[in-house]
């Protein structure tokens, strides 16, 4: 089958970060899934693995964990799929990747694809959806509201792809007043377009923006980027008791300014669930369901933002490219794998 993969970490501009090779096509086992790959999306993730994690020598490293699909086999175990079922999925760290034609996922973390979305739509959602929910509602708990504040939740980073979802899911599902942080014209518009009721600027004080909007101090602050940057202010603006939530990687993190607000820390990773083996790994799957009936439903939409063609190591260094530079809004997605 082929494949996108790399043999060692190399700068994005190097030819051979990522190559087009051939890979025998894999055999479905347990509770997995053989899928056929009909569409992928890349996300930091693919960009920062790929920049540090070395296989083994002589062996490829097969990135990519977005993926919309079709199921072509099934393992013994499988109780929940059948061949021919459209599904979507986020994969997991410790597995092969979806840059690939064929792809092994665990039945477990796998949701039906929305009815309403094309391939390429639906490939868009699965990792950044799963990091909004788990973030929004099983660690910062956005439905339980802080005392004495004006419910609200200030999402930095809102044009990324998990600022993204995370507005509209905030806004479908709660009665929270929504904030995003935008910087540049196009990506403020896209803010705006998602539902986020006000917008501020990252390149300025967060605090002394917050402090001129009519919410007061929020309850809950979610860091999907630059948490270095923005740390003092986060501390700062939000409200006493308030939840913090992050997933970026800050060089270090003192709790220690935390405890005079008794403000909580929350950390949030996706791959956590399908990494352990988790005991409610499957809440992965019915989140995805949720979200198919949201999107089938009217009530949120994709995030794609740019379709990049078909899969292959050329536009796969487009893409990682576009989101190493920072400037990427939404999601890039990649479809099919041509003739």
């Amino acid at each position: 089958m082929r494949a996108v993969g790399y043999q060692s970490p190399l700068p994005i501009d190097d030819f051979n970060s990522l190559q087009d090779i051939e890979l025998p096509q894999p055999v479905p086992t347990g509770h997995d899934l053989l899928v056929e790959i009909r569409a992928i999306s890349v996300n930091p993730v693919d960009t920062k693995v790929r920049r540090s994690a070395a296989p083994e020598p002589g062996q490829w490293r097969v990135l990519g964990w977005d993926a919309a699909g079709v199921v072509t086999a099934t393992g013994p175990d499988v109780h929940n799929f059948a061949v021919g079922d459209e599904v979507f999925y986020a994969g997991s760290l410790h597995r092969s990747g979806t840059n690939a034609q064929f792809h092994l996922v665990d039945e477990r973390i796998v949701g039906h694809k929305p009815k309403s979305l094309d391939w390429a739509q639906a490939a868009a959602l699965p990792l950044t959806a799963i990091t909004a929910w788990e973030m929004l509602f099983n660690r910062l708990d956005i439905r339980r509201p802080v005392p004495g504040t004006v419910p609200s939740l200030l999402i930095i980073g809102g044009a990324g792809g998990v600022g993204s979802i995370a507005i509209q899911l905030a806004r479908a599902l709660t009665d929270l007043t929504v904030i995003a942080t935008a910087s540049r014209p196009e990506t403020q518009e896209w803010v705006r377009s998602l539902g986020a009721h006000h917008m501020i600027d990252h390149r300025n004080s967060l605090a002394g923006q917050m402090a001129h909007l009519p919410t007061g101090a929020p309850g809950f602050v979610f860091s999907t980027t630059q948490t270095n940057q923005h740390f003092a202010d986060i501390v700062e603006l939000l409200a006493p008791q308030g939840h913090f939530g992050l997933i970026d990687d800050p060089d270090e993190l003192s709790a220690l300014p935390l405890k005079r607000k008794s403000l909580s820390l929350h950390w949030e990773l996706m791959f956590t669930r399908p990494m352990f083996e988790t005991a409610d790994m499957a809440e992965q799957g019915t989140l995805l369901n949720e979200i198919a009936a949201l999107v089938d439903s009217g009530r949120i939409r994709t995030t794609l933002d740019e379709n990049f063609g078909p899969i292959n190591a050329n536009n796969l260094r487009r893409a990682h490219a576009l989101i190493e530079s920072g400037r990427a809004k939404g999601k890039i997605v990649l479809t099919g794998f041509g003739e």
